[in-house]
């Protein structure tokens, strides 16, 4: 069944993207629970976020070969083209994943999972002002309450342009998303690894080395994380982002679980407070999108 704009209903997805939302589901739920009980504090923030990049490079590269789409890049992609559509984000995605590890470690997991779909506020703003996409009455309501929920959390604990421009140079520029982690990526990790010169991280590393502080188990969350990249795109590109905010919601509430299952923590009365407020406002963003109502009477 399609609805009347021709995407696809989420009672008429295939198992294949079934699979994909319940994997991404766990990865999204399962990863600030992962990251902390895996990486130890002594191991360098700059190691594990390179190491991660690499990693989706590889699984992108690997993706791109299987679906044909490797063969004709050398006749379409230039420099000048991956830089203006991947440069400016990739430097922003590269200081963002810095401040996730540490997040992860300073954070409890749920508190972690909900501060972090803030970021549809700043994805909002910016895509309206990069893109001139306007939002509904429902949504701007929905941001509302993830501010109220924000601020719960700031207060009882004691941005994100990045996505907007993603979606800028998906649309505008035309780039697929693994040739969008790949080119991200590649330039995300050239920027850490200019800012090692003059960084704490970097002096660290010359050191005791890059892979200072490392186990067998450190390797877990990289590999999740940036497998949980490549799930991203598989999901969108094949349910759409109403899919995926269902896969959001339901990731906030596995991360409740795994908190208490594997830590012995119950939430604070802040985290409890704001978690629905956060699952409405997804809730409420995805399924109300902004309809142009001169496009829709012609």
């Amino acid at each position: 069944m399609t609805k009347p704009n021709g995407a696809k209903s989420p009672s008429s997805m295939g198992p294949k993207v079934l699979f994909y939302s319940i994997l991404l589901t766990f990865q999204y739920g399962a990863q600030p629970l992962i990251s902390k009980r895996c990486i130890g504090k002594e191991v360098i923030v700059t190691s594990s976020v390179l190491t991660c990049e690499i990693v989706k490079v590889v699984c992108a590269l690997i993706l791109m070969a299987r679906d044909g789409s490797l063969k004709g890049l050398s006749k379409e992609w230039t420099l000048m083209g991956s830089l203006t559509a991947s440069g400016l984000p990739a430097a922003i995605y590269a200081l963002q994943n810095s401040l996730l590890q540490i997040s992860y470690r300073n954070l409890d997991s749920l508190t972690f999972s909900i501060l972090n779909q803030t970021k549809i506020f700043f994805t909002a703003l910016f895509t309206f002002i990069i893109l001139r996409q306007k939002q509904s009455v429902q949504q701007i309501g929905a941001l509302c309450l993830l501010i109220m929920a924000a601020v719960l959390l700031s207060v009882g604990e004691g941005s994100n342009k990045a996505s907007s421009l993603c979606q800028w140079a998906s649309q505008v520029k035309k780039h697929s998303s693994y040739l969008m982690t790949v080119e991200m990526s590649i330039v995300g990790s050239l920027c850490l690894l200019a800012s090692t010169l003059k960084s704490p991280d970097g002096e660290a590393i010359k050191r005791y080395g890059f892979f200072h502080g490392w186990t067998a188990l450190t390797l877990v969350p990289v590999i999740s994380n940036a497998l949980g990249g490549i799930l991203v795109g598989l999901v969108t590109s094949h349910a759409g982002g109403v899919r995926k905010g269902f896969v959001i919601v339901s990731a906030l509430l596995v991360t409740a679980l795994l908190q208490f299952a594997f830590e012995g923590k119950p939430p604070s009365s802040y985290c409890l407070v704001a978690l629905p407020l956060v699952m409405s406002s997804i809730s409420l963003y995805q399924k109300y999108p902004y309809l142009d109502k001169k496009k829709k009477k012609v």
